[in-house]
């Protein structure tokens, strides 16, 4: 019988991506999303850190469904500018009630990004892209693993396979963004592919004991 696991999102493209770099699990786990709980009570992000968030929306999550859960915080660290966007990455730019896209509040938080950096040279700009992820279950977290990938912003959006603060996001040592890099290359450097390929034999050892 199949291991049920709430990835906690209502985006379904995060949840495939995920499954997607757990395939050779498949057989074993059940992928649900929070699409398949529409009464689950929402989990503030207020911790001072992205591992705080991740922690607290998989134990909150893992406490509404009864179920082992996976949730992480993600975001982009610019040392310039003291750790900013940091927790606060994906509404950066956001008013209160604005009510926006995904693709507008990006943009916007990229202007904002950017306006920031506006008189600070090139190589003054040293920044990370940060993954939390933790696995828990109701009564505790199971598994905490962390992803970085290094580099710098620079002034004009290039590529477009990728979303967030990616076409700012320049990697020295490919000498492209993150959006300039296909989704197979990206999921195996990033962030976020770090945190899960970490994740994965320590998941793997608890489906087996379980």
């Amino acid at each position: 019988m199949k291991h049920k696991i709430l990835v906690a999102t209502t985006n379904p493209g995060k949840t495939k991506e995920l499954s997607q770099m757990l395939a050779e699990l498949a057989g074993q786990i059940e992928w649900l999303s929070l699409r398949d709980f529409p009464n689950a009570q929402e989990v503030e992000e207020d911790g001072a850190t992205f591992a705080e968030n991740a922690a607290k929306k998989a134990l909150g999550y893992a406490k509404q469904t009864g179920l082992w859960t996976i949730a992480d915080d993600s975001g982009l660290v610019i040392d310039t500018l003291n750790g900013l966007p940091g927790v606060f990455s994906a509404r950066f730019a956001a008013e209160e009630n604005e009510k926006l896209s995904r693709h507008e509040q990006d943009l916007k938080n990229n202007r904002k990004v950017l306006s920031l950096l506006k008189n600070i040279p090139q190589q003054q700009r040293a920044a990370r892209f940060v993954c939390c992820m933790c696995l828990a279950n109701p009564q505790e977290i199971l598994i905490q693993t962390e992803g970085k990938i290094e580099g710098q912003i620079i002034d004009t959006p290039l590529g477009d396979n990728g979303f967030g603060y990616d076409p700012l996001f320049y990697v020295p040592s490919l000498g492209k963004t993150t959006a300039q890099l296909n989704s197979e290359h990206k999921n195996s450097i990033s962030h976020r592919g770090q945190a899960v390929q970490q994740l994965k034999p320590l998941l793997k050892k608890l489906l087996q004991s379980s």
